[in-house]
């Protein structure tokens, strides 16, 4: 793993939290985009080298609406850049984690993606992304 690529952060309204995440960090968001597979909306912001996803959901049955069910706003994963995601998968399962994600999907902000179970990683639900190269 090369470095945190960024940290998400699940939000009940994406418009509110854009204007809250503008006033902290002292910058505009740079995107949005909507994952209709993952029923989910995006926010990116960038603050010096880091990036901040926000996640609002779109469905009601989307990963991000139960999360928010459950846990309320708040960081939903940590992800981390990496240079081969289907290496890193196969690495990561040898050592005993639990992909959700054998085959790696498009994600958001140009990404394959890929997740480990929070079970096996102190309850940190982690996201692996690999830069699409078209």
């Amino acid at each position: 793993m090369n470095k945190i690529e960024h940290l998400g952060i699940a939000v009940k309204d994406l418009e509110s939290a854009n204007i809250l995440f503008e006033k902290l960090l002292g910058t505009p968001h740079y995107k949005v985009e909507e994952v209709p597979t993952e029923g989910v909306r995006t926010s990116f912001f960038k603050s010096g080298p880091n990036k901040i996803e926000l996640l609002e959901a779109t469905t009601e049955d989307s990963p991000i609406a139960k999360f928010l069910s459950k846990k309320g706003e708040g960081v939903h994963h940590v992800a981390f850049a990496v240079d081969n995601i289907e290496e890193e998968i196969s690495r990561l399962k040898k050592e005993g984690f639990t992909v959700l994600n054998e085959t790696p999907k498009k994600g958001a902000d140009n990404k394959l993606v890929a997740f480990l179970h929070p079970k096996t990683t102190n309850g940190v639900l982690v996201e692996l992304c690999q830069e699409i190269i078209e």
